[in-house]
């Protein structure tokens, strides 16, 4: 199944083993995010999360870039004002923010299903923390991350002050934030910022590898381990110790649970079904 939006310039493909394959697709604009994908891909991931067809996400591009941040030429306005109230007003810009590009970032972070991004090229501003948002990310010997928010005299947004340290460590992201430097894809991932780097012409079938893997895993297991992963930095040992056990409990009365302890006794590969 093959679907499009936002005027051709996002794409998703629905595999029959559960791989759902998302593309940015505007590679002479460098795949610049506009509102119009980011509603889409709002849209796709709440669907992703309720379809229980889909096992695993691909993130992806066309072009020679990931993505290169919000499309600048796409501002949201305030709309008309009343005669005499100012153009820009307090809070304008907060709504802005707050309603843009970093709600995609929550739908990565939050989906119920692993995420993983094909990066080559650039990958700048937002469209950097779509990546680190990610699950798994494997990147082209050609790719590149930026944190460019201080080249043009501005404050980190978009979840980048959340994801950052969690990744990299505080100091590391004191580095990456404030001298805005680009980061080849082989020193992403040496600091840890993404998982892995592959010549560019062997990226689409290690991603093709991994996505094929989890797809064929316990879809429900691989969602309660990436939530307590992601609330471990969040909370105390002990309350996650409870959580722990409670996710344990939980996912001890699903098919697959009953599939690797059987398939274990029995000797044979597992059959998950991802329920």
């Amino acid at each position: 199944m093959t679907e499009v939006a936002a005027d051709g310039e996002l794409t998703l493909t629905v595999t029959a083993d559960g791989i759902a394959r998302v593309t940015l697709n505007r590679p002479d604009a460098g795949n610049a995010l506009t509102m119009g994908q980011r509603d889409a891909l709002l849209t796709w991931f709440a669907r992703f999360n309720a379809d229980p067809s889909v096992r695993v996400v691909v993130l992806g591009s066309t072009g020679r870039f990931f993505c290169t941040g919000a499309d600048l030429r796409q501002q949201r306005g305030a709309g008309p004002r009343p005669e005499g109230v100012p153009e820009k007003l307090v809070g304008d810009i907060r709504r802005a923010m707050t309603t843009g590009g970093i709600n995609v970032v929550h739908a990565i972070l939050d989906c119920e299903k692993p995420v993983i991004a094909a990066v080559q090229g650039t990958a700048a501003g937002i469209g950097a923390h779509l990546v680190f948002a990610c699950d798994l990310v494997v990147a082209a010997d050609n790719a590149k991350f930026i944190e460019i928010f201080a080249r043009r005299g501005l404050a980190v947004d978009g979840l980048g002050t959340w994801l950052l340290p969690r990744l990299v460590g505080l100091a590391r992201a004191r580095e990456l934030v404030l001298l805005a430097e680009d980061i080849p894809a082989t020193r992403a991932a040496e600091i840890g910022l993404i998982a892995r780097t592959v010549p560019a012409e062997e990226l689409a079938a290690t991603v093709d590898d991994l996505a094929g893997r989890l797809a064929a895993g316990p879809t429900r297991a691989h969602s309660a381990n990436k939530w307590l992963l992601n609330r471990s930095l969040d909370v105390d040992r002990h309350t996650l110790a409870q959580e722990e056990a409670w996710v344990v409990e939980a996912l001890s009365y699903t098919e697959d649970a009953d599939e690797g302890v059987r398939s274990f006794v029995e000797r044979r590969p597992t059959r998950f079904r991802g329920f």
